[in-house]
């Protein structure tokens, strides 16, 4: 009952309880309390970065299982091209057998490489051709972030005309599918 009431007053502003961004703020500076400063400022710039690609790269994973279930069918996972679904498959299957690592472990897209996404889409083209411009508009920014995304993947610092790049491609991806 408390739950339903506090969520009430929240709606209409008034704060209850324990304001859980500055919370996450100050676990985050914590954590990163032994680091020099350098460090901690350059993981912050990198990690504002991460989220928008997290947010990106997981958007083209739904966007290809939504347009796929319209498209092909609820069994569409049966009609991926045999060398990307062994991929995926082989990468799940270890992901399943390391049974002390905690976290997602049924979304065979999930398990694909950054570059396997683009790769899936023009394999199936005639299901994203009327949303996407050209095989070429996407191979390209596909690749591009893909280089970009192995960086960060890999903990190696951008430059801010990257940061930019990515931006921008991120930006003409959300135009283009209608985000």
């Amino acid at each position: 009952m408390f739950e339903a009431e506090a969520s009430e007053f929240q709606k209409a502003g008034i704060k209850i309880g324990a304001d859980q961004t500055e919370t996450e703020q100050q676990l985050l500076a914590e954590a990163l309390a032994p680091f020099p400063v350098g460090i901690r400022n350059k993981s912050l710039e990198m990690a504002r970065l991460y989220s928008v690609l997290f947010a990106f790269e997981n958007h083209v994973r739904d966007f290809i299982r939504e347009t796929l279930t319209e498209s092909e069918g609820v069994d569409w996972l049966d009609k991926l091209p045999q060398k990307i679904r062994q991929h995926a498959e082989n990468r799940q299957q270890t992901a399943i057998k390391d049974s002390w690592l905690e976290g997602e472990k049924t979304d065979l897209l999930g398990f694909l490489d950054f570059g396997h996404l683009a790769q899936l889409i023009l394999t199936k083209w005639e299901h994203f051709e009327s949303i996407i411009p050209s095989q070429h508009w996407l191979k390209q920014r596909m690749d591009e972030l893909e280089k970009s995304r192995n960086f960060i993947a890999h903990n190696r610092m951008l430059l801010p005309s990257e940061f930019q790049r990515m931006y921008m491609y991120i930006a003409d991806w959300n135009r283009v599918v209608g985000l």
